[in-house]
């Protein structure tokens, strides 16, 4: 067993308030099956964006001491994952509330099966640190299934899984090649463009949008909610913008299609039954929430980041413009290299964990990007292989929660960088540009100026 190298620390206790609308985008349920949750000690700890409002000392001991906001780790996190992987894989800090960071794959994956010592009920790595009254709270089950634990988990992920089966996402590509075209048309002959905010911050979102039924001119508004939520959570006002923008918005959608159904999730959510009684109205809500929030603000990361790696990379794009045949292991590449998400757990009960005395409703990070540059389960895990045959990376998770909606962020990612390599063969990041990474919950490029001939 490994020495705890991270494991001296105070425990203070710390109240269990109650969720916000959306807590911050992701933390979770107060309740599992039908009935509330089964109390625990929660500790938060926080995320990233390109403007902090909460300042914190450097770091100076990353074992003892890491920091998911520090400049240098949201810009690159790599070589802080190879020091602690050798050094001290279950790293601990006491900023935020405390929290443990996992850094190798074989202890991510171990900890992500582990649901009876790692709930879900609190997925989030952002400390909003507000408390509401648990009577008016409109998600009292909060963002399922990915913030429930079984049973709940189980029956609201089933009722989720055919709107993202590969037959159905099949009827999304059209869509989203013609979307991805009219996008470059918009830019293509001016000879720049920020792929990030002009391209892939604009795919996911606009999907999204038809498979719940709203309209598509709500895009704008809906990013800029999912970056209150996810990039802003440490700006209160931010923050509270995002959850009433969003949780208004969702809750009317849900009133309207009461009365007038569609061809949509929401109509069929509302339409659906949980042993013989319909489905509640705050559960409704967290699961459309759940679906916009998570399959915005990822998928875009995910293009955006693929999109850098290959401007910076030129070879790369060469050789998958020679190559088409190739982007189907290269999407996996990039997922695999460039794995967007990090998630929580909270510990249930005291336990030892890879030598780490971990107490009840301790926050442990279920860090999926470290764990995808694991040396000792990927060969040449820091490069870029396009061509990698065996590819078992964990960017959609895994275990119970394994990402529902991993073939749509797929098929999206590679039609993407499709289209945009057919009509934009060669580029490269700008001259005296900088390129802007957003990270903590969701790490990808937020600005990205790329030319091109």
């Amino acid at each position: 067993m490994r020495q705890p190298c991270a494991a001296g620390r105070a425990h203070g206790r710390h109240d269990d308030g109650p969720n916000q609308l959306f807590v911050g985008s992701v933390n979770g349920a107060r309740g599992i099956g039908d009935g509330p949750a089964r109390a625990i000690d929660t500790r938060r700890c926080s995320s990233h964006s390109l403007r902090m409002t909460r300042r914190t000392p450097p770091v100076t001991d990353w074992s003892r001491d890491f920091d998911v906001l520090d400049a240098g780790y949201i810009h690159d996190p790599f070589p802080i994952w190879d020091e602690l992987r050798q050094t001290c894989p279950v790293a601990r800090t006491e900023r935020r509330n405390g929290a443990w960071l996992l850094t190798t794959y074989a202890d991510v994956t171990a900890a992500a099966h582990d649901i009876e010592r790692f709930s879900s009920l609190e997925v989030g790595v952002i400390d909003t640190g507000e408390i509401v009254d648990e009577e008016n709270n409109q998600t009292p089950y909060g963002l399922p299934p990915i913030s429930a634990d079984p049973p709940l988990h189980t029956w609201t992920r089933r009722l989720l899984l055919p709107w993202f089966s590969h037959s159905r996402v099949a009827t999304y590509e059209a869509m989203t090649r013609d979307l991805s075209n009219r996008l470059i048309d918009g830019f293509v002959a001016t000879g720049s463009a920020d792929a990030a905010a002009d391209y892939a911050q604009q795919i996911p979102v606009r999907v999204i949008a038809k498979i719940l039924g709203v309209s598509e001119d709500m895009s704008d508004v809906f990013t800029e909610w999912v970056r209150d939520l996810l990039e802003f959570a440490d700006d209160p006002e931010r923050l509270a913008r995002g959850q009433q923008g969003l949780g208004e918005y969702l809750i009317a959608e849900i009133a309207s299609r009461r009365d007038a159904p569609g061809d949509d999730l929401i109509s069929e959510l509302i339409g659906l039954t949980h042993e013989g009684e319909p489905l509640e109205d705050g559960l409704i809500l967290g699961m459309v929430a759940l679906v916009l929030i998570a399959g915005i603000d990822t998928t875009w990361s995910a293009i955006g980041s693929s999109l850098w790696h290959l401007a910076t990379h030129p070879q790369d794009a060469e050789r998958l413009v020679r190559e088409p045949a190739l982007m189907g292991t290269a999407v996996e590449e990039f997922l695999r290299a460039y794995s967007p998400v990090t998630m929580a757990r909270v510990v249930t009960d005291d336990t030892e964990f890879e030598g780490c005395p971990m107490r009840k409703g301790d926050k442990v990070l279920m860090n999926f990007p470290a764990a995808n540059r694991d040396p000792l389960a990927f060969d040449r895990a820091d490069e870029v292989v396009l061509d990698r045959a065996l590819n078992r990376h964990v960017a959609f998770g895994s275990g119970i929660h394994r990402c529902a909606g991993s073939n749509l962020a797929r098929m999206e990612l590679q039609v993407a960088v499709e289209e945009w390599l057919r009509r934009v063969p060669s580029f490269r990041i700008s001259a005296d540009s900088d390129v802007a990474w957003a990270g903590g919950q969701v790490r990808g490029p937020r600005r990205l100026p790329v030319s091109f001939p």
